[in-house]
């Protein structure tokens, strides 16, 4: 049987981070994917966005590991090309009614360390975004948009670089443990194929799956799975936006919005559909929910111009009406297994705190 320091599963950006991490110690480390390439399911599929952190709870993992994160990615990405840019975002108020909405938003931003945000009449508003008919707003200077799959190719390479190996079409059957090793059993294959005393589970979707398939595991360790989908839909034409521009949250995420990649197309999205199973199909009858959700941010919006384009799922820990789970970074000293960490509900903004999750995690493996 083969040997390594340590063995990550699941080569999303998280995944990703935590094996630069771990490989940057001078650890031989595996990276193991189901899938036929990395970054493929939920990485490839969001809004590629670098959040302030203006949403998340005071004292939450979401709240202080996006704000580092933020921070050390632009770093990053300055550092190693990776293109971005720091665009800004507006959240807008419809009508009076949400300005209690923003002053929450404000307040919870300000303890968790977001970043000054910009309080803005109806025609300030309209002076930075001329279309977007607002009470008023929020301005967030911090925020960004990213190239996500190639902030993932330097995450690789960096790793790779330092002796990492990455592994796909690798789907993990069994983790048994002995002798103080994790021993890591592949699909079709009659015993395990590789052992490490290092082990990270960070599949994303199928980490909750994952885990159950860990021997030693108590199963009172793993706590259960709720899938949000997020449909979006592109719009093929020019748009007078300049910021990225979101309504005040909305249950289960942060409401039907106006993002631009770094090509300046535009795309509305995500919604909030509560499901059973992962499905990432695009239903076009969806059509006339997304015209109208774009109408409140842009009143002469084309609805003929709108087209479906990708859906991502959320990977959360609490169910509708239910008050938002944070992250869950489950180590040693949770669950008393040596050399184990499972991250579990890595949801947005997953990507931005990427890097500072992987931090996270090396400390608890040091």
């Amino acid at each position: 049987m083969n040997r390594t320091d340590a063995i990550v599963i699941g080569a999303g950006v998280i995944g990703l981070a935590v094996t630069r991490e771990l490989a940057g110690d001078g650890r031989e480390v595996l990276i193991l994917d189901r899938e036929a390439r990395f970054g493929s399911v939920t990485s490839s599929r969001n809004s590629e966005v670098i959040h302030a952190g203006l949403y998340y709870p005071p004292g939450s993992l979401k709240a202080s590991l996006c704000v580092e994160g933020r921070d050390r990615l632009y770093a990053f990405c300055e550092a190693r090309a990776v293109p971005h840019r720091r665009i800004g975002k507006i959240v807008f108020a419809r009508d009076a009614a949400q300005s209690s909405e923003l002053d929450a938003i404000e307040e919870s931003a300000r303890s968790a360390g977001a970043g000054a945000l910009q309080r803005l009449s109806r025609a300030e508003t309209r002076a930075l975004e001329p279309e977007l008919d607002a009470a008023e707003a929020l301005l967030s200077p911090m925020t960004g948009i990213i190239d996500a799959h190639a902030f993932m190719l330097a995450l690789l390479g960096e790793a790779e670089a330092q002796g990492a190996r990455l592994v796909c079409n690798a789907p993990v059957e069994r983790i048994g443990r002995k002798r103080g090793l994790w021993q890591v059993r592949l699909e079709g294959e009659a015993e395990p194929v590789v052992e490490t005393p290092l082990l990270v589970n960070a599949a994303g979707l199928g980490a909750q799956a994952l885990a159950g398939r860990i021997e030693a595991l108590a199963p009172l360790y793993v706590p259960p799975l709720f899938l949000a989908r997020g449909v979006y839909f592109t719009y093929s034409g020019p748009v007078p936006f300049r910021h990225l521009v979101y309504p005040v949250p909305e249950p289960g995420g942060l409401g039907t919005h106006l993002t631009l990649d770094l090509a300046g197309q535009a795309r509305f999205g995500p919604d909030v559909e509560w499901i059973d199973a992962p499905d990432h199909k695009v239903d076009p009858a969806r059509h006339a929910c997304f015209a109208a959700a774009a109408r409140r941010i842009w009143p002469d919006v084309d609805p003929d111009r709108l087209q479906p384009g990708y859906a991502g799922i959320r990977p959360k820990l609490s169910g509708p009406g239910e008050p938002a789970a944070d992250f869950v970074i489950s180590g040693p000293s949770d669950h008393g297994l040596p050399g184990l960490v499972n991250l579990f509900g890595i949801e947005s903004p997953g990507l931005t705190a990427s890097l500072a999750i992987a931090d996270r995690v090396a400390a608890m493996l040091r």
